[in-house]
């Protein structure tokens, strides 16, 4: 790429595209992708911000584009039966999508800021709250009575809290050590792996049973589609009811071993 390239040029090819927008320390970051992205989405997101770039809109715009698909996600749950699931899972492989190209656009048009870097938080930490909360009135059932079906909605409302909590954990981190005087953290797992003992054991054991990986917006709503199949002929909302009573400890689970998983690094230590 010639560093005279003005950040307001198109790309003459998808090909060139690719090379400004998803250099190997973007591709190579150890936690920063999802799956989703990592596996298939970085192969489709190109042709999508090749359109964006036809347009006027910025990189923020896109990441405002991503957070309102990831609010449509949460809202597609609340149609009740197995259609609803359907269409959540598909919104939320195309947050996924729209995530990956916001930063494909910045990086495209030079204009990276934290302002983005806060709006994607924004986007991924109100989705993943409003998801558990929407699979909670699924688990209430329409119509709703209350106060018999405050159980439900709390229940919703307390694994919103919790996966909340766990997302901003790593962010914790991030905050003690600029507050400390640290460097940033680097993206390797010398970094984030416990340091020996019981913990380090531990997270290796949970390598072979990821549950504490079902909370984010993709898995949630793939869970949400496998419960309504279920439903269909277990019966709704018993399905959804147990999904979420199943999904509560494990999510508790996971933010204390989360918790302790970070002590026992070199993340929080000088």
């Amino acid at each position: 790429m010639s560093p005279a390239r003005s950040g307001s040029a198109r790309p003459s090819s998808i090909a060139e595209l690719r090379a400004v927008t998803q250099p190997p320390e973007v591709r190579g970051r150890r936690n920063a992708e999802h799956w989703t992205a990592s596996l298939y989405l970085r192969q489709f997101s190109p042709y999508l911000t090749w359109l964006l770039l036809k347009t006027s809109i910025s990189a923020n715009g896109v990441t405002g584009l991503m957070i309102l698909v990831g609010w449509s996600t949460a809202a597609a749950l609340l149609i009740p039966g197995i259609w609803g699931a359907l269409l959540a899972v598909v919104l939320g492989q195309l947050q996924m999508l729209v995530d990956c190209c916001d930063g494909e656009v910045a990086r495209w048009r030079r204009t990276s800021s934290p302002a983005g870097v806060f709006l994607d938080k924004v986007g991924h930490y109100t989705t993943e709250a409003l998801i558990p909360i929407a699979l909670g009135i699924r688990a209430a059932a329409y119509p709703l009575e209350f106060p018999a079906d405050f159980l439900w909605t709390t229940v919703g409302a307390m694994l919103a809290l919790i996966i909340v909590l766990n997302k901003a954990l790593n962010d914790m981190v991030h905050v003690a050590r600029a507050n400390a005087g640290l460097a940033k953290l680097a993206d390797t797992p010398g970094e984030t792996e416990p340091r020996g003992g019981l913990v380090a054991k531990l997270r290796k054991a949970a390598r072979f049973l990821p549950f504490h990986r079902l909370y984010h917006s993709v898995e949630l709503t793939l869970i949400a589609f496998a419960a309504a199949l279920v439903g269909l002929v277990g019966g709704e909302p018993l399905v959804d009811r147990l999904v979420v009573v199943a999904l509560l400890p494990l999510a508790f689970v996971s933010v204390v071993g989360h918790f302790v998983a970070i002590m026992a690094s070199r993340r929080v230590r000088s």
